[in-house]
């Protein structure tokens, strides 16, 4: 079993890096994916994180 973790400031972004990396394993095998938002502010600006977290073999 492995993990790969995402983690972007725009959901267009995290979608990108998916496909690719799923597109340059064709034969992994997934056991989990979970998906999460969260958003935050840092001095009056706020920040959005989206991210991934794919177990699979």
């Amino acid at each position: 079993m492995k993990v790969k973790l995402f983690d972007f400031e725009h959901e267009a972004d995290l979608e990108e890096a998916l496909n690719k990396f799923f597109s340059e394993h064709p034969k992994i095998e997934i056991k989990n994916i979970s998906y999460q938002t969260s958003h935050f502010a840092i001095n009056g600006e706020q920040i959005y994180s989206f991210s991934c977290f794919l177990l699979y073999k």
